[in-house]
């Protein structure tokens, strides 16, 4: 199936998606990436739509991206006697570690590891950020607080800490047990929650021994602050706008996004954008002017993916919101401005071999009648550094492994195509032809860039360079060995 646009969208899977024809009907509709969100539905349940998301791969023959999210440790107060209770402004309240039910005074919060970090003048806040609560003495089981911006506060609400790293894993058991199950079906991508440093990405890799790439979800403070090192530690990132924005002044958020989005291209490593995009979407068959505009505005920094989470999981319009998702993606990188943004945000930092050749690659497709870059890869490396330079010619990604088709499906750009191994660079050259014919980028008439690395097979050895004619004829009459 040929996408004209480079974007890709993520769409989350739930009981408005759970069948064959609801999940092929919105990977038909624009959808590159399926998310499995490991906080909703049983082992069986992700088993049942992991494999039905496999069966739509083999019934259309194009790799497709899986992305089990894990849920991460959640903080939640107890429940109350007599409640839910409103919270006055002014008024004193107070967190503890005793096991009774609630009251308009207290409650517990059994999270031990919370006291230990809290200090005098640290927020709490619950219930998605509508009540804000001011620490005003704390010992190692209990917190006294006096509440800042009151609301109603009810049988286990969320509590976030945003101003203070917590003594917490980002891997809780559940996700242990999720992770070695998800693995274990075959996904292609670990979304990591709750990270704060770049030791919890450590931590869920070595758990993942190479069978997933592990994409951490930037949505605390302290992950906006190590943003680097937990960068330089992941395979992917996803600003999960949605507990940043509950952590964060509201108004923080939007330059974080956009610097973050810059700096995992710099990287060449995916990042998505995601949580309330198309929210409206959920109950309407239409968004709302805002929503288009956010989309839009992910789109025009660069992000190699957007995300819909209940909008597609759970919503009554699923299909048309991957459609939106796709016709807006179409008509902002139709714009000339788009294109000007992606050429003034490229990098220009480049000190490998590799990188020359992703940029000759593309400076060749943009000034000869050019109509895509081939690159074969083992590793996807080389795909990435492609996608990193934002050509205005499609990227076809060849590899022999279906995994990292798969996972290359997430990156921007990428149109992913397993093929056999190859032992000369005349019969690489061939499949490429063949497959930008195939794939419908280009026909007989047509040239292509191909990029490779001799030894085939070898990661990291891109190292050739050739502009190639699609007719197959004029390749076997050329000396390409």
């Amino acid at each position: 199936m040929k996408r004209q646009r480079n974007v890709k969208i993520v769409a989350t899977l739930g009981p408005a998606s759970n069948d064959y024809e609801m999940i092929r009907a919105l990977f038909e509709a624009g959808a590159n990436v399926f998310r499995l969100n490991m906080s909703h539905g049983d082992h069986e349940e992700i088993r049942a739509r992991h494999a039905i998301i496999r069966k739509v791969e083999q019934d259309l023959g194009q790799p497709i991206c899986i992305l089990a999210d894990l849920q991460g440790p959640k903080l939640r107060c107890g429940v109350f006697a007599d409640g839910p209770y409103e919270l006055q402004d002014g008024a004193s309240f107070r967190f503890d570690l005793d096991e009774a039910e609630g009251d308009a005074t207290r409650v517990q919060l059994p999270h031990p590891e919370i006291f230990a970090a809290l200090e005098v003048g640290s927020t709490l806040l619950v219930n998605d950020g509508k009540i804000k609560l001011q620490v005003k003495g704390c010992g190692a089981d209990f917190a006294d607080c006096t509440v800042i911006a009151g609301g109603e506060i009810s049988n286990r609400k969320g509590v976030n800490v945003p101003d203070v790293v917590l003594p917490l894993a980002a891997l809780s058991d559940k996700d242990r047990a999720d992770l070695e199950f998800v693995c274990g079906l075959g996904v292609d991508w670990l979304a990591l929650s709750f990270v704060q440093r770049a030791a919890d990405v450590s931590e869920a890799r070595a758990l993942a021994k190479g069978r997933a790439a592990i994409l951490s979800k930037i949505e605390k403070p302290a992950a906006v602050e190590a943003f680097e090192e937990i960068l330089a530690a992941s395979d992917g990132i996803m600003v999960a706008r949605g507990d940043l924005g509950v952590e964060l002044p509201v108004q923080n958020v939007p330059p974080i996004q956009k610097r973050l989005v810059r700096r995992c291209r710099a990287s060449a490593k995916p990042v998505i954008v995601a949580t309330q995009m198309l929210e409206s979407m959920i109950e309407s068959p239409v968004p709302t002017r805002a929503e288009v505009s956010d989309v839009a505005t992910a789109i025009y920094e660069g992000a190699d993916a957007v995300m819909l989470s209940a909008e597609s999981a759970a919503g009554d319009y699923p299909v048309e919101a991957v459609t939106t998702m796709h016709n807006v993606a179409l008509e902002v990188e139709a714009d000339p401005t788009y294109r000007e943004i992606m050429v003034n945000t490229r990098s220009v930092k480049r000190s490998t071999v590799a990188d020359g050749i992703v940029a000759s690659a593309r400076e060749i497709a943009e000034t000869t009648d050019i109509k895509a870059i081939c690159c074969f890869t083992q590793s996807g490396t080389t795909g990435a550094l492609v996608a990193r330079e934002r050509p205005t010619v499609p990227i076809i990604v060849m590899t022999p492994l279906v995994d990292v088709a798969r996972r290359m499906s997430l990156t921007w750009g990428t149109n992913c195509v397993v093929t056999e191994e190859f032992s000369r660079f005349k019969l690489a050259v061939i499949a490429a032809a063949r497959a930008a014919r195939s794939t419908g980028f280009a026909t007989s008439a047509d040239q292509i860039v191909v990029t490779a690395g001799v030894p085939f097979n070898v990661q990291g050895t891109t190292n050739i360079i050739r502009v190639a004619p699609c007719a197959e004829h004029l390749i076997l009459s050329t000396d390409l060995e």
